[in-house]
């Protein structure tokens, strides 16, 4: 085994130990290399109460030509509480409580894959919802104002969770490369958006990807990201 593949094997390991581990992932990148209902990722995280705000930021890379699921937050009582769902290249699907917005980039109908920073944020005390696609901030919209998300969650990424940590579809799950992934319980500052883009962390993190708990379940690969320079 040479030191690049012990390094991955070493990766996957540390994801399988879950809370026991840590593990800084930084330049790495999870690879979900076909489509699946069982292949995902299950993070070992959770808040210490119920969300009244909150940001997800992450990192893909994809050509898929169905749809796909990058982040899904599940309850007992909401299986879409928080989800980043991409239905098209040009749409992404953006749930809380079980309500989605959509947000629509026409130009990606005809472009290249590439790398691309996605964030997504909301605030109950006002329902506006925040999506940052590369350091730029789409207009703001409104849902499920006064809600707060349960911290009783499983969260996965590769797939969207029908029931509590499963209920998979093969036509939801996604196929590509992720990496970079964050939550914190509150709305990021413009400037901190633009800090995790550039690779700083943000301190106060739910979920840190230099400081990751995971279970890799199935046909999912760690290695490393290759983001151009």
């Amino acid at each position: 085994m040479d030191r690049l593949d012990s390094r991955s094997f070493l990766l996957v390991l540390v994801c399988m130990l879950g809370a026991l581990a840590q593990e800084d992932l930084k330049g790495k990148a999870f690879i979900f290399p076909t489509s699946s209902n069982t292949s995902h990722v299950l993070v070992r995280a959770r808040p210490r109460q119920p969300l009244t705000s909150f940001t997800v930021c992450l990192r893909v890379y994809t050509d898929m030509s169905h749809p796909g699921t990058f982040f899904s937050y599940a309850t007992s009582a909401t299986d879409n509480d928080i989800v980043l769902f991409q239905p098209k290249s040009s749409i992404y699907h953006l749930y809380v409580g079980n309500e989605f917005i959509d947000f629509f980039f026409l130009e990606k109908m005809d472009s290249r894959p590439r790398w691309e920073h996605i964030c997504m944020s909301w605030e109950s005390a006002t329902g506006l919802v925040e999506f940052w696609l590369d350091g730029v901030r789409w207009p703001r919209y409104g849902m499920m104002k006064g809600y707060s998300v349960s911290a009783e969650a499983s969260i996965v990424l590769g797939q969207d969770q029908d029931v509590t940590g499963g209920g998979f579809e093969l036509s939801q799950s996604y196929v590509g490369e992720l990496t970079d992934v964050y939550m914190w319980d509150r709305v990021l500052s413009p400037k901190e958006v633009r800090h995790v883009q550039n690779g700083t962390v943000v301190s106060d993190s739910l979920i840190n990807w230099r400081a990751f708990n995971c279970d890799i379940r199935d046909y999912v690969i760690v290695k490393p990201a290759l983001i151009p320079v």
